[in-house]
């Protein structure tokens, strides 16, 4: 019995010494789950509240103030845009920039002094379904409140009649709402990880350091690496709305072409991360844990299961750097909204600029290590 531990003591001394000298391991074990509990912890509130609202308001007078006033006064809605016509209204939710449409009727202040129902149209984004349904209930209440405070007062049944019209998914179909943003998971998945684990292959095969010293510059050299993964990050893109329309019977109201157009900056900002990361990892364990790292922004911070507008003030930048943000406004533009190049372009430009942008830093990288070798 004495023999079958033999050896423990020293071996177990030698893995504590190498773990004590590797900081990375120590780093990624201890100090990254904290961090990621503590952006979580304070980032993520399930509580739908303060709803981008952009408003018509073709009345203009005290009566209307009052109503737009009890709807910011309920922490609900922000209101961030005064509009003057239905197509600005219309524009601003179909883009997504705004979740909730507040039109007041000509008429409103004028049916209300002569005693008369006024009627006030609620247009909701129904992509979103928790989003969809909190509006709902916090507008109807507000209606009701309304109309109960004009019968105490003025002892006549008459009041505000708030008519909510969920847009884009009537059914609230759940499959509607998630696909189109977990197609942006799936696809940060398979490329960032395909082009780390490229590039970390060669360097523990030992084939990098001699790229370094042929002709290849450090840009050419990440192109050639990047192209391949795009093709298949395309593929995989075709497969994924193949399967979302045909067996998720999830309709598709814009452009395919377009989706598929600006899919490109996105899987190209995904391969690029994918390509910084292994200019930094040494093995494929750590560019595995690198990769990790990309995965729970992307899904807590974009707006894929939680609204952006819950996240708190402090934290909210973040998910500006999140390249999910965008693809997923892409993809629920255009799948959910019918949205067109007008409204979304600024979403494939940021993409554009953060994939050029992480290009240049992983390049910078490879030609500092090109010039050490």
């Amino acid at each position: 019995m004495t023999n079958i531990f033999r050896g423990f003591g020293a071996i177990f001394y030698k893995e504590v010494l190498h773990v004590r000298r590797d900081f990375a391991t120590l780093f990624f074990s201890l100090i990254i789950p904290l961090l990621q509990m503590t952006l979580l912890g304070y980032g993520i509130d399930t509580n739908i509240r303060q709803i981008n609202t952009v408003v018509f308001n073709a009345d203009g007078r005290r009566e209307s103030r009052e109503l737009l006033d009890r709807l910011k006064n309920s922490d609900t809605f922000r209101l961030i845009r005064y509009v003057q016509n239905d197509r600005d209204l219309n524009d601003m939710i179909i883009s997504g920039r705004a979740r909730v449409g507040i039109k007041i009727p000509v008429d409103y202040s004028d049916r209300l002094l002569h005693q008369m129902s006024a009627q006030v149209l609620v247009l909701i984004d129904g992509s979103d379904s928790s989003v969809a349904g909190q509006a709902i209930n916090v507008t109807t209440a507000i209606g009701l409140d309304e109309s109960l405070r004009h019968v105490l007062q003025d002892r006549v049944a008459f009041g505000v009649d708030m008519r909510p019209k969920i847009l884009f998914n009537p059914d609230s179909r759940s499959p509607n709402f998630f696909l189109p943003g977990l197609t942006a998971i799936l696809l940060l998945n398979v490329t960032t990880f395909l082009t780390a684990f490229s590039i970390v292959r060669e360097k523990q095969q030992g084939t990098l350091e001699q790229l370094f010293v042929t002709p290849v510059r450090p840009m050419g050299l990440l192109l050639g690496k990047l192209l391949p993964y795009l093709g298949i990050g395309f593929f995989e893109l075709i497969l994924i709305l193949t399967c979302m329309r045909f067996v998720f019977q999830v309709p598709i109201h814009g452009n395919v072409l377009l989706l598929a157009f600006l899919s490109l900056p996105y899987l190209f900002v995904s391969l690029s991360l994918g390509i910084l990361i292994s200019s930094k990892a040494n093995s494929q364990a750590e560019a595995m844990q690198l990769a990790f790292l990309t995965i729970l922004p992307s899904v807590f911070f974009s707006g894929y299961i939680f609204p952006r507008e819950t996240i708190p003030t402090i934290l909210y930048p973040l998910s500006y750097l999140v390249p999910a943000t965008y693809f997923i406004n892409i993809t629920r533009g255009i799948i959910l909204r019918g949205a067109g190049l007008v409204h979304l372009w600024t979403d494939g430009l940021a993409l554009f600029f953060l994939g050029t942008l992480l290009l240049i830093l992983a390049a910078r990288r490879f030609h500092n290590k090109a010039i050490l070798a």
